[in-house]
C-alpha cells in the first residue's frame, strides 16, 4: 500500500483530510504538532481522531513556536471574538502562526523520506480560512516544488509518477461542503476540536474532558456556519450551549 503523511491537528478539517487520503487508498502517517498552542487540548483530539480514523501510525512533533511568539496562540495576545464574516476575509487575522505551514509541511516531508511516502496531506482551505498566507493555492504549489527539489527522494525520482505530491484536497471547499464529505465517508466529528480559545468546564463530561468551545472564535464560527449551512448538527459543546 502507498503511504503518506497527513498533518493532523484534531480539527474538523484535518480530521477529513485523513479521511479522504484513507479513501484513495493511502497508508496514512498522521503527524501532530505541540507547538506551544493555547488550545493543546487539540492533540488528544488528535490522537482520538488518528485511532477512529484509521491512520497507520500517529506521533508528535514537539516545536516551541512561544518562543517567537506573534500570534494569539503562541503569544498573551487576545484571541478575536465575534467577528462578521466579511471581516474574516479582509485581512491577516492575529490567529495566524507565523510561517506554521512551512515549517509543520517541512517536519512532514523529513518524515516522508523515513516512511517512503511520496504523498504530503494538508488541510489548507483558501475559502474558508481567516486570510492565512500559508492556505493559498500558491503556496501549496510552491512548496510542492521546494520538496523536489531539497530531498533525496525528489532528487533521485526516476520520472514523474515518483515526484513528491503536496495534497490539499479542501482547498476550494466551503466548510458545509467539507462537513459534507466528511460525514459521508463516517468522520465522527464529536471527537474534533476547532476552538482557539478552550474554556474550562469542569462540569461537562465527554471526548475532551472538562473544556468547551468558546463558540465566538474565527474558527468557532466558520465551524458552527459549516455544520448549518450543510443541515447537519455540530456535536460540539460551546459555552451556554
Amino acid at each position: 500500500m502507498t503511504s503518506a503523511v497527513v498533518l493532523l491537528s484534531g480539527g474538523l478539517d484535518s480530521a477529513t483530510v485523513l479521511a479522504l487520503a484513507r479513501e484513495q487508498g493511502f497508508a496514512a502517517h498522521a503527524l501532530s504538532f505541540d507547538y506551544g498552542q493555547r488550545h493543546r487540548v487539540e492533540l488528544a483530539a488528535a490522537e482520538r481522531v488518528a485511532s477512529a480514523g484509521g491512520a497507520a501510525s500517529w506521533r508528535t512533533a514537539h516545536v516551541d513556536l512561544r518562543a517567537f511568539g506573534g500570534s494569539a496562540l503562541t503569544a498573551d495576545v487576545e484571541v478575536p471574538k465575534d467577528r462578521a464574516p466579511e471581516a474574516m476575509g479582509a485581512d491577516i487575522p492575529v490567529t495566524y502562526v507565523p510561517a506554521r505551514n512551512t515549517i509543520f509541511l517541512s517536519f512532514a516531508l523529513g518524515l516522508a523520506e523515513v516512511t517512503g511516502s511520496r504523498a504530503l496531506f494538508f488541510g489548507a482551505n483558501a475559502v474558508d480560512y481567516s486570510g492565512y498566507p500559508d492556505c493559498r493555492p500558491a503556496f501549496v504549489e510552491a512548496f510542492e516544488r521546494l520538496a523536489n527539489l531539497a530531498t533525496r527522494m525528489g532528487v533521485s525520482a526516476a520520472g514523474p509518477e515518483q515526484r513528491i505530491r503536496v495534497h490539499a484536497p479542501l482547498l476550494e471547499l466551503s466548510k458545509a461542503q467539507i462537513v459534507r464529505q466528511g460525514t459521508r465517508l463516517g468522520v465522527d466529528y464529536a471527537l474534533t476540536w476547532s476552538c482557539y480559545d478552550p474554556v474550562a468546564a469542569p462540569d461537562l463530561s465527554g471526548p475532551h474532558g472538562p473544556w468547551a468551545a468558546c463558540g465566538r472564535c474565527d474558527s468557532c464560527a466558520l465551524r458552527r456556519r459549516g455544520f448549518a449551512e450543510a443541515g447537519l448538527p455540530d456535536p460540539t459543546r460551546y459555552v451556554g450551549g
